[in-house]
């Protein structure tokens, strides 16, 4: 009976949907590399959510068939050495994609009405919070979509239709006719993007190049008082010159899902800097989503293991 390894907890019902397929599982015992090093023996599949998968990690699994990434982002996965072991490596893309955007506009509005800040001015007896902190209104302002995949469509469906914001996008690798179907304004560069953007938000996945896409120099581009959302990698935004560009004063405020390292070190500047909204990467986090991944991972694996090839085959 083949065997799947499970680094990090999953759904439970795509736990049973493999144990009725005649295919066994067994979770790690803590959710690090140490562990799933150490514990994966003779796995013939594995699930693996923001842990990866190392080449470390793949040298110790000598059956395996697959590595399934609950998610779409593979950059932890050794994807390499995988492909050198003849080893399929499979994400869940889309699966996410609704939760994701929610979040993006959640974190947008708890920015612009400091609805954390006012939280707490309550609960510490501060009623005259109310008159020293103003609120930006979003309707007519400009939003501006670093990527225009499927969470950015979705936020962009979202803001435009439900808070009358004129949405903008850069994305090198879409068509025009994706943007003109959408109703959004297709930007023809990403300085295009910043100079326009009253809330600049991002959906790129990464790059690869080690190299954040919003630096100091990107930062300095935007509008006095923007706001900056970041719900896909942490790498992509240069952490201390966006402390620095909110200390300063040059941008409103940031909410930011995600961040790097994750999570961050105690002297990160991020955690002191004015108006920010941290929340520890938890956009997919919803009942819906973490099911619908997880029962795609399930499935895939199923696919490997009877010697189809799983439909999100990287």
């Amino acid at each position: 009976m083949s065997l799947c390894f499970i680094a990090q907890r999953i759904h439970p019902d795509a736990v049973t949907c493999l144990n009725n397929a005649g295919i066994r599982t067994r979770y790690a015992t803590a959710p690090t590399m140490d562990a799933v090093i150490r514990e994966i023996g003779d796995a013939d599949a594995v699930i693996t959510r923001d842990l990866g998968f190392s080449e470390e990690a793949l040298k110790a699994a000598p059956n395996l068939k697959i590595i399934s990434c609950h998610g779409s982002g593979t950059n932890r996965i050794a994807k390499a050495a995988a492909a050198t072991r003849g080893v399929l490596v499979t994400n869940a893309p889309n699966t996410n994609s609704r939760s994701v955007a929610e979040m993006t506009i959640g974190l947008l509005l708890a920015v612009v009405r400091r609805i954390c800040e006012a939280d707490r001015a309550v609960r510490e007896g501060n009623w005259e919070f109310r008159y020293t902190r103003k609120g930006m209104e979003l309707h007519t302002r400009t939003l501006g979509l670093v990527g225009f995949g499927a969470i950015a469509r979705h936020v962009a469906q979202i803001a435009g239709q439900g808070l009358g914001m004129k949405v903008m996008a850069w994305s090198p690798s879409v068509p025009a006719d994706v943007f003109e179907a959408a109703g959004v304004t297709r930007a023809e560069s990403l300085d295009d993007l910043l100079v326009a953007s009253d809330v600049l938000s991002l959906h790129r996945p990464a790059q690869g190049s080690g190299r954040p896409t919003i630096d100091a120099s990107a930062l300095s581009r935007l509008k006095q008082g923007a706001i900056l959302i970041n719900t896909s990698r942490g790498g992509e935004v240069d952490g201390p010159a966006l402390a620095k560009a909110l200390a300063e004063g040059h941008l409103g405020g940031a909410g930011l899902d995600v961040m790097s390292p994750e999570p961050p070190l105690p002297d990160d500047p991020l955690l002191g800097a004015p108006n920010v909204v941290l929340t520890p990467h938890i956009g997919a986090t919803t009942e819906e989503a973490l099911r619908r991944m997880a029962m795609l991972c399930a499935s895939q694996v199923q696919d490997a293991l009877a010697g189809r090839t799983p439909p999100h085959c990287l």
